[in-house]
């Protein structure tokens, strides 16, 4: 859905985390890389899948220089327990309101089981600490998700 690519200056958001903290774009540049996830809801199926697919590889996405900033539209007191119960190692924003979603262009119209209402796209951005977007994935496949964020590194490593 989203027509940001490769080349694109990534979108400047305020959100706030699971904490309550406000945070935004400018305080994760200047790091070599951010990746921001975009995911429907804690606590389902595959969006559960793919959380812990980054919890479980952190240690290579360390390596590789990334940060991660997961994202939905679900509460901060939500994104806590989704945090605590699968001990993730970093930082989910709370977008009820879709501004950064929207801002990524990954809310909008989506088809599920037949019905189409607005909804999140899950997509993810690589973003370089410069602020330009330098890949976009989706679509994402959860289960090597973590595999999928580190080879895009390594081959964005080696331009």
């Amino acid at each position: 859905m989203t027509t940001l690519q490769s080349g694109d200056a990534a979108p400047h958001f305020n959100s706030i985390d699971q904490d309550g903290k406000k945070v935004s774009l400018e305080d994760y540049l200047k790091q070599n890389w951010l990746v921001i996830y975009f995911y429907p809801h804690d606590m389902t199926p595959t969006c559960t899948v793919q959380a812990c697919n980054l919890r479980d590889g952190w240690n290579d996405l360390e390596k590789a220089g990334v940060t991660v900033l997961g994202v939905s539209e679900d509460s901060e007191k939500k994104h806590q327990k989704f945090i605590d119960k699968h001990n993730l190692p970093f930082p989910l924003l709370a977008d009820t309101t879709h501004e950064v979603m929207k801002a990524y262009q990954v809310w909008g119209p989506k088809k599920f089981m037949g019905r189409i209402s607005d909804a999140t796209h899950r997509t993810t951005f690589i973003i370089d600490k410069t602020g330009i977007i330098r890949h976009v994935i989706h679509p994402v496949k959860s289960k090597k998700h973590t595999e999928e964020i580190v080879e895009v590194i390594n081959e964005l490593d080696k331009t």
